[in-house]
């Protein structure tokens, strides 16, 4: 599992001073970078040297509650299935000290050959790190 702090700025709300929808899954995609970068990788370095990218294949997500402006947000990320050539990653975001649940969502990554985008086999060295 991994955690990160999101601040919740201006430009994140709508006109009603509220998250607008869109932006939780940034907040939710910067949690599965930072679960890389936490295990070594970089995805600029994943390409270059696997010829590798992830991309969302299926997202669910459900709202609970909205969060706002100047908001310190927590972003939990929690890998739940690792296959061939997929993820599926479960993620929550609260209030940062709270458990409430504002936002979660299950987000299921393929792993795509980056100049023909088609699925192929999440690298080795990637998949010993992510089973640990």
């Amino acid at each position: 599992m991994k955690e990160i702090n999101v601040r919740v700025y201006y430009e994140d709300t709508d006109n009603g001073g509220v998250v607008y929808y869109a932006n939780y899954l940034k907040f939710i995609e910067r949690g599965r970078s930072e679960y890389l970068r936490d295990l070594g990788f970089e995805q600029d370095e994943i390409i270059a040297k696997h010829h590798a990218i992830f991309a969302v294949h299926t997202l669910n997500a459900k709202y609970h509650a909205p969060a706002r402006f100047n908001d310190l947000l927590r972003v939990q990320t929690f890998l739940e299935k690792s296959a061939h050539a997929s993820l599926v990653f479960t993620q929550k975001i609260t209030h940062s000290g709270q458990n409430q649940v504002l936002f979660e969502a299950q987000v299921s990554i393929a792993c795509l050959h980056a100049d023909s985008f088609k699925p192929c086999a999440i690298p080795l060295e990637i998949k010993e790190k992510i089973n640990g």
